[in-house]
């Protein structure tokens, strides 16, 4: 390759690339084929030549660290008939040149190219360390991550240094003469050390060429045609990213602006605004800019996204994050985190418990949430703690009285709420706390006249006002709810009722979405023969007829007429361990595990929204979730217990009607799950909407995507997103944002206030608090709100068997891989198990194969992965499937009859996305099935095609 132009070379076709992990090599030789007419290979981490002669020959090396490695991509890949080839694949002689020194070869040379050839091995020393750099040192790492070291592979898997060639400075002033442009994440094939998330520009061949890359479902081909991603790809690859990195801000020019949906006129205002805020930011950086622009209110809400993607990926696009941490969007002002729930309390007794080491919210933020997971005032008698041992209460009356502290009246609105059918009106219904606790009580007569204490009593029906009285009223009458979500199938219904022991059951006789009836009074009945108390979801009538032992809504709230104080009760007052609720996992494993909440666990709901979210009294918040789910009493508790209003919207959270009811409901807290922010920005059915009132986003359930929070945080001149992870017999999240903190788009901030945990390496070792790395989380055990049993499953086993000790702890276990960055973010990387996370619901890779292998006779077995955008975002479920001898069913068949299986025996709510057939799967010695390396094989494709 010539050393300045990139020019061709005739007679010669040879492709260098070192990999550090398994890749397939079909997909490494397809990219070298389909990239050979870009402009710039400085993003491919590749030496690429290709021959003018008319016949297609090549040879390829691709280097292994591990031995093992390279023969199983020998075993995958010798044979494969690529582009009508069939690909011949040997390992090399041991004394070939490796790619490093050919890379300096080219480097040094000043001819074309030369024949001569030299023998010198090079070492694989287990010396070679895979650490992560030192927190401030640039790493050399090939890898975007901090990897723990393995056990068997202590060797380097950097590569070479590089020589620093071709690079431009990059400022954050207005321009000058001398430009420097840096960073490239890939180390460029010409030996610059650039570091960007995104594709720098290196020369063109053309001079006419564009710098637009291909439509997102289609590649570059050698001719300069387009040629068709692999279905996979085309439904994986991140559509956004489109313009990030194409300019720094200093060279975006008024054009640019009307491009991305400006007038004229506004573009030439908002130019002059982007030069001030550059001047304003001074030599700040990036970051500087940022905020400087969000506190200028540069970008309007009604401003096209693809504007705020410009603005936005511009600001950043020479950002390293391996180096400087994820970029951030939201910067709290001292003025703002004095005002704040915690900043309050950190400004009234900071100095008392930190002492001089107090200087403000802000700067103390950390430290303080170090005290506070230091010093846990429990008891320790139990791996979870024992909290205020002796306390007697009834959590449902502490929701429903009035206060001081917080802020309660009788006549403040305690629930505002929309029919789906009122999307036209501008008003919203309103409950006073008042009407909202004499509803309860006479709901909680009513079960005390049907049931007895003690019972356990089931809601399966949407999260609705009567959902919120009944709920509240179980626990008022001292009894037990059991939570169903209502999307489940009879047959997870039954198991959760079976489990808990139930006794009655409320639900609806349909669930109205979009202006269609779905059955689920039938689901119940399918599912359980005991006695049903079914509500209406229009007016008073049944739509349905109800079994003989059934009750309908009316006749059940008719037996306390003769009550002379029907809407009086007194509240049954248990002890704080008593059970309130038994909530599920996802029982995608087989038994669901019963999972139950005592009077502590609201305790922590509300402490984490009043720490984290910061609601408070006079705060509208909204989240559209379900009591089957952990998040729909989180929701209930973080209101009630912290004086907010809660909202709820009786329809469909994808459409315009619910950000409608959002705008005239007045929301301040608005709650989201990805896949429904991916929705709203995907149908535009949020535009003209007026959503800045939102003071706070949060977000959980599922992984973040960077560009879907953009537009969020952007309807609401860039609100701060809370990102939230956690679990159901946690009763919380332990990590979190903070508007204590800077924030970044798809991360968390910090570990929850009175939470400490560690990250494990691959032996169960913690890595120090203040490196960058990934591993799995090992819990505190001291953890307010968490479960201390469960009711059909060993508790112990569950969360603390084979766990190590840290400091004379047995942690507990919670399952996630997470990543620490530079700066001290932490993003959630997936399960450690073989477990996946679809639409915010933890599901089984063993019971989805489970269903798919019996979905359809030509199949031999299943293999149920997940895989995530490379920007982030949801999980999307892949089942890669081996065929019976003599079978040729379609893959597009087998996605039909796969999903109609997942649906009707396990979730409705699980979607698969692909489905791919393979001549067969990987295996341990043992036989046993490598879904990590069909996930990982899944992910370089997906890396690989979004690079391209």
């Amino acid at each position: 390759m010539g050393e300045e132009d990139g020019a061709l070379v005739q007679g010669v076709a040879m492709v260098v690339v070192a990999v550090a992990e398994i890749s397939p090599l079909a997909f490494l030789f397809a990219i070298f084929a389909m990239i050979a007419d870009v402009p710039s290979l400085e993003e491919y981490q590749v030496i690429l030549k290709l021959t003018l002669a008319s016949e297609p020959r090549g040879f390829g090396f691709v280097q292994y660290v591990d031995p093992a490695d390279a023969a199983e991509a020998k075993y995958h890949m010798d044979g494969y008939v690529l582009l009508g080839r069939e690909l011949t694949v040997v390992f090399a002689e041991e004394n070939r040149k490796k790619p490093t020194e050919m890379r300096s070869r080219e480097r040094g040379r000043s001819s074309r190219y030369d024949r001569r050839r030299s023998p010198p091995r090079y070492s694989r020393s287990p010396r070679y360390s895979r650490s992560p750099p030192p927190r401030h040192a640039r790493s050399r790492s090939r890898s975007h991550d901090y990897y723990s070291p393995s056990a068997k592979r202590r060797y380097s898997r950097s590569p070479s240094p590089q020589v620093k060639r071709h690079s431009r400075e990059r400022s954050y002033t207005p321009p000058r003469q001398s430009r420097e442009r840096s960073y490239s994440r890939s180390p460029p094939i010409n030996g610059s050390r650039s570091r960007s998330q995104t594709p720098v520009r290196g020369k063109s061949r053309s001079p006419s060429r564009s710098r637009s890359p291909p439509p997102e479902n289609y590649a570059r081909g050698t001719n300069g045609e387009s040629q068709q991603l692999p279905p996979l790809l085309r439904y994986l690859v991140p559509e956004t990213r489109r313009d990030m990195g194409t300019k720094c801000l200093t060279e975006v020019n008024v054009d640019d602006l009307v491009s991305a949906g400006l007038a004229a006129d506004e573009a030439e205002q908002l130019h002059r605004t982007l030069r001030d805020a550059l001047l304003g930011a001074g030599s700040g950086g990036p970051r500087e800019v940022w905020r400087e622009l969000v506190a200028r209110r540069a970008l309007e809400p009604s401003h096209p996204h693809r504007l705020h993607q410009l603005i936005y990926y511009s600001v950043y696009s020479d950002w390293d994050s391996d180096v400087n941490g994820p970029p951030l969007y939201w910067f709290p002002s001292l003025d703002q985190a004095k005002q704040t729930n915690l900043g309050r309390l950190m400004e009234s007794h900071g100095q008392d418990l930190l002492g001089t080491l107090y200087k403000d919210p802000v700067t103390s933020f950390s430290l303080f949430q170090q005290f506070s997971a230091s010093r846990p005032e429990a008891n320790k008698s139990k791996h979870g703690g024992t909290w205020l041992p002796g306390a007697v209460l009834n959590i449902a009356e502490c929701c429903l009285q009035p206060s001081n502290h917080p802020r309660k009246e009788d006549n403040s609105a305690a629930i505002v709420w929309r029919e789906e059918r009122d999307d036209d009106s501008s008003t919203v219904k309103c409950m006073t706390l008042r009407e909202l606790r004499e509803r309860v009580m006479l709901v909680a007569n009513a079960l005390n006249a049907t049931f007895s204490r003690g019972d356990a009593i089931a809601i399966d029906m949407p999260m609705t006002v009567n959902a919120v009285i009944i709920y509240l009223a179980i626990i008022l009458a001292g009894m037990v709810v059991v939570s169903i979500a209502d999307s489940f199938a009879a047959k997870e219904i039954a198991s959760r009722l079976h489990i808990s022991k139930a006794k009655g059951i409320f639900t609806q006789d349909f669930i109205l979405r979009g202006g269609r009836k779905f059955p689920l009074y039938s689901r119940v009945v399918e599912a359980a023969p005991l006695k049903a108390i079914v509500l209406p979801v229009i007016g008073d009538e049944m739509g349905i007829q109800l079994r003989e032992q059934d009750l309908s809504w009316r006749d059940f709230l008719s037996s306390v007429n003769d009550n002379p104080r029907p809407h009086h009760f007194a509240p049954v007052y248990w002890n704080i361990d008593s059970v309130t609720n038994i909530l599920f996992s996802s029982g995608t494993t087989g038994e669901p595990k019963a999972i139950p909440w005592t009077q502590v666990s609201p305790i922590r709901c509300g402490a984490d929204s009043w720490a984290h979210c910061d609601v408070r009294p006079g705060d509208v918040m909204c989240w559209p979730t379900n009591l089957g789910w952990v998040m729909g009493p989180i929701l209930l508790y973080s209101c009630f217990l912290t004086g907010a209003t809660l909202a709820l919207y009786h329809g469909s959270p994808l459409g315009r009607g619910f950000g409608k009811f959002v705008q005239d409901a007045g929301v301040t807290v608005l709650g989201t799950v990805p896949s429904l922010v991916k929705a709203w920005k995907s149908t535009n059915c949020m535009d003209g909407l007026d959503w800045t009132e939102v003071r706070v986003f949060a977000s959980t359930g599922e992984s973040s995507n960077v560009d879907d929070d953009l537009w969020l945080s952007s309807r609401s001149y860039y609100s701060p997103i809370i990102e939230c992870c956690g679990g159901t017999e946690l009763a919380s999240s332990y990590i979190q944002g903070s508007p204590l903190q800077p924030q970044a788009f798809g991360a968390f901030s910090n570990k929850s206030m009175t939470t400490g945990f560690v990250i494990l390496d691959d032996h169960g070792n913690a890595y120090p608090d203040d490196q960058p790395c990934i591993g799995e989380v090992g819990l505190f055990p001291i953890y307010m709100g968490s479960t201390d049993r469960l009711l059909n499953v060993d508790h112990e086993k569950v969360y603390f068997e084979g766990m190590p000790k840290y400091k004379g702890m047995r942690l507990r276990r919670h399952g996630d891989l997470i990543k620490r960055t530079v700066g001290g973010y932490y993003v959630v990387q997936g399960r450690a198990d073989d477990t996946m996370n679809l639409g915010g619901i933890k599901a089984s890779s063993v019971e989805i194969e489970r269903v798919c292998d019996r979905a359809d006779e030509s199949v031999l077995e299943t293999a149920a992965i997940s895989i995530s955008p490379v920007t982030g975002g949801p999980e999307q479920l892949v089942i890669l499937a081996v065929l019976k001898k003599g079978h040729n069913t379609a893959a597009d068949e087998l996605k039909k009859k796969f999903t109609r299986a997942v649906h009707a025996n396990l979730n409705p709510l699980f979607k698969v996305s692909f489905v791919r057939i393979v001549p067969e799967f990987p295996r341990t010695a043992s036989n046993k099935l490598l879904r990590r390396v069909l996930r990982d094989q899944m992910r370089r494709e997906l890396s690989l095609q979004s690079k391209l």
